[in-house]
This record gives structure tokens, sequence and C-alpha cells, in this order.
């Protein structure tokens, strides 16, 4: 599967990146498990020091989302350790972001699946089923809501508004076809309707495009 660099959809919507309809995190998050990119679809959380909703998520058809965990920043315990992350891999969850701690982090690494959290803790978190789901969050200097995108690699973590397509993703109708080395042949009009944030980028067999 072909992963967006963040680093080049910075660079390529500076507008969209003063508009706020796209986001780039603090960078304040160590990388953990064997997936160093992902991207997929928002589902939020915020909770403190309990981890009983994680797993209640966790345990649904993750279908490619990320899960992004508000922990309020704790660093008094472990809202995932080596088991959720084992359990956010079975049920298909492409990554999960945690504003906390993590444990089990050799497990974690053997999982095919991308975490984000601020630091590791050894201890566990309380059982008491509180906090709020889907709703929006505070997490690495911006404000994240349920259903937006969110793309991370190992340059960093960005929230878009809209989907990204990235080089080897193909958008039904982007293009007519692509030839023997030139590049894109380019429907323009088409194009720029479907690109209907207006931000469009054409390279050499690639193309990064916000939705």
């Amino acid at each position: 599967m072909a992963f967006l660099a963040t680093a080049e959809v910075c660079d390529s919507n500076a507008s969209h990146l003063a508009s706020g309809d796209l986001r780039v995190l603090h960078p304040v998050f160590q990388i953990y498990g064997q997936c160093r990119a992902f991207s997929g679809p928002v589902v939020t959380l915020k909770v403190f020091e309990d981890n009983v909703l994680v797993r209640e998520l966790l345990e649904s058809r993750g279908e490619g989302r990320v899960l992004v965990i508000d922990g309020a920043g704790s660093m008094r315990c472990a809202l995932v350790g080596g088991n959720l992350a084992q359990l956010a891999q079975n049920m298909n969850w492409a990554g999960i972001i945690v504003n906390g701690c993590i444990r089990d982090v050799d497990e974690i690494n053997g999982c095919d699946i991308g975490v984000r959290a601020l630091a590791t803790h050894p201890q566990k978190s309380g059982k008491k089923g509180i906090g709020e789901k889907h709703v929006p969050v505070y997490v690495g200097g911006t404000l994240i809501r349920d259903g937006e995108w969110l793309y991370a690699d190992s340059d960093g973590v960005l929230i878009s508004k809209k989907t990204l397509w990235s080089s080897g993703t193909r958008c039904p109708g982007l293009y007519s076809h692509m030839d023997d080395g030139s590049g894109f042949e380019v429907q323009w009009n088409q194009l720029l309707t479907l690109c209907n944030i207006g931000s469009v980028v054409l390279k050499k067999k690639k193309h990064t495009c916000l939705f």
C-alpha cells in the first residue's frame, strides 16, 4: 500500500495549513509498532487513566481507521499495552495515537500496526469505564474531530478535514492513463472538479490531491 509523504503534503498545501483544513500535530510523539507510516479516518476517545473504553473500541472492526486517544497527557499509567495492540491488529485498525503512555513496548513493536505515544510507563491504568467516545479532542496542539483523516509517517502526523489521495492510489476518472515515462496525461477540467479544495500537485507518476 502506498502512503503519502507528510513533508511533501505540507510543501504542496501551504494555504490549507494556514486555513486549518490541514494541521500538523506537535512533534511530541514517539514511534512504535511495525508500521511507521499509516493513515485512515479518525475515531476519537477521551479518557483519563482508564482504558476500559479503549478496549471496547478496539474490539470493534477497525476497517482501516485510526483510534486517537486523548489521555490528557497523563504520565502516571499506560493506556495501551501489548494485548490491546495485538487486538487492534487483529481487528484491522490502521493505527493508534495516544496522548499519554503505553507499555509492553517490545510486544507492540512486534505488531503490524502504527502506534504513536508520548512515552512508556510500566503501570496499567484504572478500569472504571469512564470516558467519552466520538467527541472532539485536543491532541498534539490541535483539535481533532471524529471522522477527520490522519496521516502519519516518520516525519510527523497530519490531520486533514478531507481525504488525501496519494501516489499509487488510483482515483477513478482522475487521469486517463499513464504514458511510458513522461508522466500523467490529465483531464484538467475533471481533475480540478474532483479536487474541490483546489490544491493539486502533479509530478511524474505522482500526485497529491486534497479532496
